[in-house]
C-alpha cells in the first residue's frame, strides 16, 4: 500500500492543487491519495484550519511544497496527527535538515566553515557580536544567510562580504538582509566563509531517502547545468543525519573538491524545471 501525498492548495480555487505541484499531484493516477494543504492559513497559525482538506484517517503521508518555518511544521505535524495523519518525517528531522544549525556538525569537513547568531526579525545582531562571531571564521571573504536562505540575488548589498575583518562592512550587509529578510527571517543571522565555487559548471542537487541516493538532477536555479558529483565523503554523513528525506546541493570548489553548499529536507527541495517527478514521487510513496 502506498502513502499518501499531501500538496498546498492553490490559494484561488482550494479544492485544487496548486499549480506549481500540478505535476506532481498526477501521483493521484498511480493510486496514491492527494491530499490538500492551505499553506497561507499554516503560516498564519492556523493549523487545523489548513488541514482541514485532509481526509481522516488517511495515514502515513510525505508533504511535497513549499518551506514551512520549523515551528509551524510541528504544529502541522499535530494538527495531522488529530486526524489520524502521520507525517513520515518527524518535526525534529524537519528542522534538523531544514536550518543550517541542525545539519551543520554532520557535515562540518565538506562544507564552508559557519557560524550563527539567533535573532528575531527586525532585529539584526550589533556590531560587536557580528565581529566576535566572525573571528571564528576563516579570515577573508564570507557570505550571509538565515538558517535556512540566502540572499544571493541581492549579492552587493545583503549577501557576500569582502573582508569579514572589516565590521563595519559586515553589520551594514547583516543589517541589510534582516531588512530585506522582514519577517521571513528564518531562526537568526549565518555567517559563512567564501569558497570560490566553477559556477561555470553549476550545483547539483542528490536526493536522498533513507540514505541512499535516488536521484541526481540540476539546481532549479540553473537547470541548464547538471554537474555529476562524487559522493562517497557525502553519503556517510547523509546516513549520519539520520533523516529520511534529504537533499544536498552540491559544486565543485576551484580546487576540483566537491562541496556541500545546503542541506534540505527533501520534501520543500524543488525540482528543476523538465524533472520527470515520478522518479522521485514513485519511490518515496513506495518506500514505507
Amino acid at each position: 500500500m502506498t502513502d499518501s501525498l499531501l500538496l498546498c492548495a492553490d490559494p484561488l480555487r482550494p479544492a485544487r492543487s496548486d499549480p506549481h505541484f500540478a505535476a506532481q499531484a498526477a501521483a493521484h493516477d498511480a493510486g496514491a491519495t492527494v491530499a490538500l494543504l492551505d499553506h497561507d492559513a499554516l503560516l498564519a497559525g492556523r493549523a487545523e484550519e489548513a488541514v482541514r482538506r485532509v481526509p481522516r484517517g488517511v495515514g502515513p503521508l510525505w508533504y511535497r511544497g513549499w518551506m514551512i518555518p520549523a515551528t509551524a511544521y510541528a504544529g502541522l505535524e499535530a494538527a495531522l496527527a488529530a486526524r489520524g495523519a502521520l507525517l513520515r518525517t518527524g518535526a525534529g528531522h524537519y528542522r534538523a535538515a531544514h536550518e543550517l544549525p541542525g545539519w551543520y556538525g554532520v557535515f562540518t569537513a565538506v562544507t564552508p566553515a559557519s557560524t550563527w547568531l539567533p535573532c528575531a526579525p527586525f532585529r539584526a545582531p550589533g556590531p560587536a557580536a557580528l565581529a566576535e562571531a566572525a573571528a571564528r571564521l576563516p579570515k577573508g571573504p564570507g557570505i550571509v544567510k538565515d538558517f535556512v536562505k540566502s540572499r544571493k540575488h541581492d549579492w552587493e548589498e545583503a549577501c557576500h562580504v569582502p573582508d569579514l575583518a572589516d565590521t563595519a562592512a559586515l553589520h551594514a550587509v547583516v543589517s541589510r538582509f534582516v531588512e530585506l529578510q522582514e519577517d521571513s527571517l528564518a531562526g537568526g543571522v549565518v555567517l559563512r566563509a567564501f569558497e570560490e565555487l566553477r559556477r561555470e559548471e553549476g550545483e547539483a542537487r542528490v536526493w536522498w531517502l533513507d540514505g541512499r541516493p535516488l536521484l541526481t538532477t540540476a539546481h532549479p536555479d540553473t537547470p541548464g547545468l547538471t554537474p555529476e558529483p562524487g559522493l562517497d565523503d557525502v553519503a556517510p554523513l547523509v546516513a549520519r543525519l539520520g533523516c529520511r528525506f534529504v537533499t544536498t546541493d552540491l559544486a565543485r570548489r576551484a580546487d576540483g573538491a566537491w562541496r556541500v553548499i545546503e542541506v534540505g529536507d527533501g520534501q520543500v527541495g524543488d525540482l528543476p524545471a523538465g524533472t520527470d517527478p515520478s522518479a522521485l514521487l514513485g519511490p518515496l510513496l513506495n518506500a514505507g
